[in-house]
């Protein structure tokens, strides 16, 4: 593959890159631009870091056309948010001042009607949970409930769980067949 320097200390540099990178992807990449810079054909290439024939174009072309940055890591974006980043206060706002507790399915359509967003119900967990907003309250204890009235109670309760009545019977075989000690299909 002829490909021409961008910089004259590449060669250096990649070397340098090959050696450090601890992740086996991105160090054939500086390895594939690194072998084309000394002068390597596509299949020598290719036989040398085990990548298919698109593999290392890919890379060496990336190399040829922008230098080192070209095939340099990048941070992954994912994709972006439906609800912008900005507008996230005002929809926990809004969740805050609600007079009533809000199911799924109304805040899907408080941010369809507010913010013009589309989300699922499951959607909507999702972002409440990146939110870190925690919607859940605790169980509302029963007024008349007495706490010394409940420890009588649990000291007069049967014991739910007591001893067997049935002996469970013993199996002598321990292999976990169901075929008869002697069958044939057993020693077969």
């Amino acid at each position: 593959m002829d490909v021409a320097f961008h910089c004259s200390d590449d060669l250096k540099t990649l070397e340098t890159l090959c050696q450090r990178e601890r992740n086996a992807k991105q160090r054939d990449r500086y390895r594939a631009a690194l072998l084309a810079l000394k002068g390597m054909t596509e299949p020598e290439i290719r036989q040398r870091v085990d990548r298919s024939r698109t593999f290392v174009q890919t890379w060496v072309y990336a190399y040829r056309d922008h230098g080192i940055a070209g095939i340099a890591v990048k941070k992954q974006t994912g994709q972006p948010t439906k609800l912008p980043r900005d507008q996230e206060p005002a929809f926990l706002e809004m969740l805050a001042q609600s007079d009533r507790p809000l199911r799924g399915r109304d805040m899907v359509a408080i941010l369809e009607e507010s913010f013009g967003v589309t989300y699922t119900i499951q959607g909507v967990y999702d972002l409440l949970h990146r939110l870190e907003y925690v919607p859940l309250k605790p169980r509302p204890v029963n007024p008349k409930k007495g706490a010394d009235a409940e420890q009588q109670w649990r000291k007069r309760a049967p014991f739910l769980s007591g001893a067997s009545v049935v002996p469970a019977a013993g199996n002598k075989s321990k292999s976990g067949s169901r075929t008869k000690r002697g069958s044939a299909r057993k020693d077969a």
